[in-house]
């Protein structure tokens, strides 16, 4: 089992960034590592209720931002935070999650395989010491330390009123720069963010943009694409062709292939065997972020 350190305001290892910040925390309690003071770093925030592409964008940037050098921090939140984490996992990347409980609780728990991760890889933090169980106030109190460990923020998918929006005014409060992922005017997922683009955050549109703000040239891809090419059967590919990142039911998948009902049922289960699709909704399915 990981011991828990405590790192105190003056020490030494407590980090740079945190002690230019409004309340920062007296100490911090770490399982794994502290960031790399040295080494740049992005937080990526988002809905924890998010759309299939807001999942495949956030693995995107993490990934690409990871393969660069880039540290990611996070909250080990469903949706966005864990979907940013295990990118830059992906990617040989280091990244690091603030928790809103002790450090020796997994919240959620679903994330408990990433939490374990981060530990060996990375780290996870928090202010509140060993035992102290998430309460909805500590969550926007830990969003001041996950954007003042990083040099700036991103946000993908976030609702008007959004947590995630929280951690962008704190950032903007702290001087860090706040980059969006743009969406559909329509879609309530993307209204949080193009209202900070509205209001001047900077336009979040590919992973080398980030890496340009931060001064590093782009170098590395994320590694998946030629990892990921898998060979598929025919009919296979014809389902697979059929889908992208808007949920697609079995009956829409049978209109487009003309292939009868228990033979799509049998390719969705391959497919998603093979991890080259994934169940968004019941019995609704999108592609995942990489090709075929």
């Amino acid at each position: 089992m990981e011991r828990t350190e405590y790192v105190a305001y003056g020490e030494p290892a407590y980090p740079e960034k945190l002690k230019k910040i409004h309340a920062r925390p007296p100490g911090l309690y770490v399982r794994g590592k502290l960031p790399d003071p040295e080494a740049p770093a992005v937080a990526i925030v988002g809905a924890r209720m998010c759309s299939a592409y807001g999942r495949s964008k956030a693995r995107e940037f993490g990934r690409v931002l990871a393969a660069n050098g880039v540290q990611i921090i996070s909250g080990l939140a469903r949706g966005i935070d864990g979907c940013a984490q295990e990118g830059a996992l992906e990617a040989k990347g280091r990244t690091f999650a603030v928790l809103g409980c002790g450090v020796d609780i997994c919240y959620p728990r679903e994330n408990y395989r990433l939490y374990e991760q981060l530990i060996r890889e990375g780290g996870v933090i928090s202010e509140y010491p060993d035992g102290e169980q998430p309460v909805n106030w500590h969550f926007p109190a830990r969003n001041r330390i996950i954007s003042g460990l990083a040099d700036l923020v991103l946000v993908i998918e976030a609702k008007e009123k959004s947590g995630s929006l929280i951690t962008a005014d704190l950032a903007l409060e702290q001087g860090k720069d706040v980059f969006a992922l743009p969406g559909r005017v329509t879609d309530p997922l993307s209204m949080g963010c193009n209202r900070l683009i509205a209001q001047g955050a900077g336009i979040a549109l590919r992973p080398e943009e980030m890496l340009e703000e931060l001064g590093i040239p782009f170098g590395k891809s994320d590694g998946k694409s030629k990892k990921m090419k898998i060979p598929l059967e025919k009919n296979e590919v014809s389902v697979y062709a059929c889908l992208d990142l808007v949920p697609k039911s079995v009956d829409e998948i049978m209109a487009v292939t003309a292939l009868p009902i228990q033979e799509v049922f049998q390719i969705l289960l391959s497919l998603q065997l093979k991890e080259c699709i994934e169940e968004a909704a019941k019995g609704k399915f999108v592609r995942r972020d990489f090709p075929v």
